[in-house]
């Protein structure tokens, strides 16, 4: 241990009151040995350090920041250098505010595009998302701070977070949903990860050694400490014997007393509690900032690099008749009311109090752009209004092209609250309908944190999805409907024709007690390029203002090389992709899989030769009857393209492979050799678990406990009922007066366990009244 002199001149008692923090937000300290304590504050897309008093939801205002595009938004750009810059630039505003560790970034799998907080995490694909996380990580620990990936793992839902069994198999564990934190571990060593509310297989991640100790500690050979979610603890003690050092936020105590215990009693031997204060006092030495000048912050300079993020995420969808960039002497109107205010980022955690913001209509007005004027359409939380819509149509009427800002709003898309589906509000695709009878070209700019179904899309000339751009929004979208710059990001993720077209759509999400993976390892394009199915928008599909042409591939298992040339007219920049395709495979695996990936800047006329390199790991798959990765013996497609549809390079190459014999075969997973999972029976799926999972919902019989939510309470006497309805009545009382961050932050208290209760509170509501209360319900 590096620390052991210091550790051997604690108490008992100061050694586990190391494990929790202080407050909200800082870790404890022990003055008497010059220990410091530490701050840590959520990100990831910006520093958000409360000013007042704290909270993890954003109720109280934090300091201004910077505020980049999220995640979801980052990831379009493919551009692995930019999100090292991003990183950079909020562990610098991090440092200055003397914040030891930043909670980012979010890198869980978007298994579904229905999960509230999908906004807030990179790709469907964990290859992408690994390269990208691991470079904010970089930027990020490069000002001598703490990056916190977060949440180790398979949150994969927002609705019931906090005690739902997500119930996956093995394989896709491991190829799916821990493979981007492989890549974060082993390429930017983070000093910390951030554990998931959740259960996995029965087991709450925060005590579960599989995928603590036996993977993040053992194969990848982590060396940093586990923090706990805000809140999300469940047996401390458990927690602490898995390698969840750290719990946050404060718990008055409480806890600490139990870790006592259980050293006193033999349940938890002292030399663990050592090793666990040995790693936090690495993190707090190493990041300890108080005897440190703070950098200076130019915010000005960040705002800038703010809109150059933005311009390289957001994503040209579709551009007929080349009606962008737009020329500035045709008449334009503009409407929407996210033209006047913007959507530029989700809600939750990652709120961010914009340091500068500015909006679309100024943005346009500034530019020379011959603008008639404005109109607001329709009601940003819905609802109908005539006056609105006729004053749009009236507006239309005078201009050749109009840009019509729709997109999702605050209340759409939330930390702790899942969408309950893939369209606009009703009244702006009424909006839409009337405006395409006018005779306009209609150029849709769209703005929400992913997918969205769009019914529209043969109605209209353009479609310009920002995602949420962060406050150099408006800036960007302006450079990029101009023509200043030209478009270059790309979907990093599928868009589905209908939700009913998802793989995991007839599952999701787990309503109650479970959340069963029934659909494996085919998500977003691992099911759609499998099974052929048609999408809207393919992923790693975005358009240009100029065109590339791609020759002269040349390929091993080692090493890819290839040509680029800017065919058209004006510089650009493409991203180009590179898919491995097993031909003849005699197990159910995913058509292809993204394996490497350039973005590459060019001037009209000029050629790039790429090179890509591959490693064994790139042809292997995860086999569950020997707990290792494999190669299938035979010939892999290494393929080339501008998307996953369009593969316009690809060679061969043939591996020897391994003798290892997997069972996901044909005859026994037919449904999953051919991708139906659709189809799959509950034998099947038991058959890919290797077990039969517990009931998905809850026996409404069986007596409350601490680990049951308020959410089950309407299953019992008046009392549950009374509680669960007055939390009913809150959300939709603020939804009514249009306040949809306060609705979604009081649902989730539906999903908090009575456990959480007397933690949250510090004590001012006890364990022993809460166990009254569920004493009550219970009768």
């Amino acid at each position: 241990m590096k620390y052991r002199e210091l550790i051997e001149k604690m108490t008992l008692e100061e050694k586990a009151s190391l494990m929790s923090g202080a407050n909200f937000w800082n870790t404890k300290s022990i003055e008497r040995l010059n220990i410091p304590g530490i701050m840590l504050t959520d990100g990831p897309h910006g520093l958000r350090k409360q000013g007042g008093k704290a909270d993890h939801l954003g109720l109280n205002k934090s300091l201004p920041a910077t505020c980049f595009p999220t995640a979801a938004t980052l990831a379009n750009s493919w551009d692995k250098q930019l999100i090292y810059e991003v990183g950079q630039t909020i562990g610098k505003e991090a440092a200055s505010e003397k914040v030891s560790v930043l909670l980012g970034p979010g890198l869980n799998i978007k298994r579904n595009p229905l999960c509230g907080r999908n906004f807030e995490y990179f790709s469907e694909d964990p290859y992408l998302t690994g390269e990208m996380a691991s470079e904010m990580v970089k930027g990020i620990q490069s000002n001598g701070i703490a990056a916190c990936p977060k949440h180790f793992a398979v949150n994969s839902q927002e609705h019931m977070r906090m005690t739902i069994d997500e119930v996956v198999d093995e394989r896709s564990i491991r190829e799916l949903y821990l493979e981007g934190f492989r890549r974060v571990v082993e390429q930017s060593d983070p000093k910390t990860i951030m554990s998931s509310y959740n259960r996995v297989n029965g087991t709450f991640a925060n005590e579960n050694n599989y995928l603590l100790q036996d993977i993040l500690y053992g194969e990848w050979g982590f060396n940093g400490i586990v923090v706990t979610d805000w809140g999300g603890n469940n047996d401390r003690v458990a927690g602490l014997k898995a390698g969840n050092q750290l719990e946050m936020p404060s718990t008055n105590g409480i806890t600490d007393q139990e870790i006592v215990q259980a050293v006193k009693s033999g349940e938890f031997a002292v030399e663990l509690l050592d090793d666990a204060v040995d790693r936090l006092l690495e993190l707090v030495f190493a990041t300890k900032l108080d005897d440190q000048v703070a950098p200076t912050v130019d915010y000005d300079d960040h705002h800038h690099k703010a809109i150059e993020a933005a311009k390289r995420s957001i994503v040209l969808l579709k551009n007929e008749d080349q009606i962008l960039p737009l020329q500035r002497d045709k008449k334009t109107a503009i409407i929407g009311d996210f033209a006047r205010n913007p959507r530029y980022q989700g809600a939750g955690s990652s709120l961010i109090n914009p340091a500068k913001l500015s909006n679309s209509w100024d943005e346009l007005g500034k530019s020379g752009l011959s603008i008639v004027g404005h109109a607001q359409g329709f009601k940003r939380m819905g609802g109908k209004s005539a006056q609105l819509l006729n004053e749009a149509v009236s507006l239309a009427k005078q201009a050749d092209t109009v840009l019509l800002f729709l997109g999702l709003d605050e209340g759409s898309e939330a930390e702790g609250v899942d969408r309950t589906d893939l369209s606009l509000r009703e009244n702006q695709l009424e909006l839409l309908h009337a405006l395409k009878q006018v005779g306009s070209n209609v150029v849709v700019i769209l703005s929400g944190g992913g997918a969205i179904e769009m019914p529209f899309i043969q109605d209209v000339k353009v479609v310009v999805h920002t995602y949420l751009s962060g406050q150099g929004s408006a800036e960007a979208l302006t450079s990029i409907l101009l023509g200043d710059y030209n478009p270059s990001g790309k979907l990093s993720e599928t868009f589905p024709i209908h939700y009913s077209d998802v793989s995991s759509a007839p599952y999701y999400p787990g309503k109650e007690a479970t959340a069963e993976h029934v659909e494996g390892i085919f998500i977003g394009y691992r099911y759609f390029d499998t099974v052929n199915k048609p999408v809207l928008f393919p992923f790693g599909y975005g358009l240009s203002y100029t065109t590339f042409a791609y020759k002269d591939l040349s390929a091993d298992q080692h090493q890819v090389s290839f040509t680029i040339t800017n065919t058209g007219e004006v510089a650009g920049e493409e991203v180009a992709q590179l898919y491995i395709e097993k031909k003849g495979s005699s197990i159910f695996r995913a058509k292809r899989e993204l394996k490497g990936f350039d973005k590459v800047y060019l001037e009209p006329g000029e050629s790039k030769r790429v090179t890509l390199k591959l490693e064994e790991r790139d042809f292997s798959y995860y086999n569950p009857s020997v707990r290792d990765w494999v190669v299938e013996p035979g010939v892999y497609e290494i393929q080339i393209g501008s998307s996953i549809q369009s593969i316009l390079l690809s060679e061969q190459v043939t591996l020897e492979g391994d003798a290892a014999q997997s069972e996901h075969t044909k005859e026994n997973f037919p449904n999953y050799f051919n991708g139906h999972v659709h189809e799959v029976s509950r034998e099947e799926y038991h058959r890919l678990l290797g077990y039969k999972p517990p009931s998905p919902m809850w026996d409404p019989m069986k007596d409350l406990g601490l680990n049951d939510t308020i959410a089950q309470a309407r299953y019992k006497n008046w009392i549950g009922k009374s509680l669960y309805n007055v939390v009913i009545f809150f959300n939709k009382f603020f939804n009514a007066i249009n306040k949809p961050l306060l609705a979604n932050n009081v649902y989730f208290v539906l999903n908090m366990p009575f456990r959480q209760i007397d933690r949250f509170t510090g004590g001012k509501i006890s364990r022993k009244q809460i166990l009254k209360l569920l004493k009550w319900m219970n009768r």
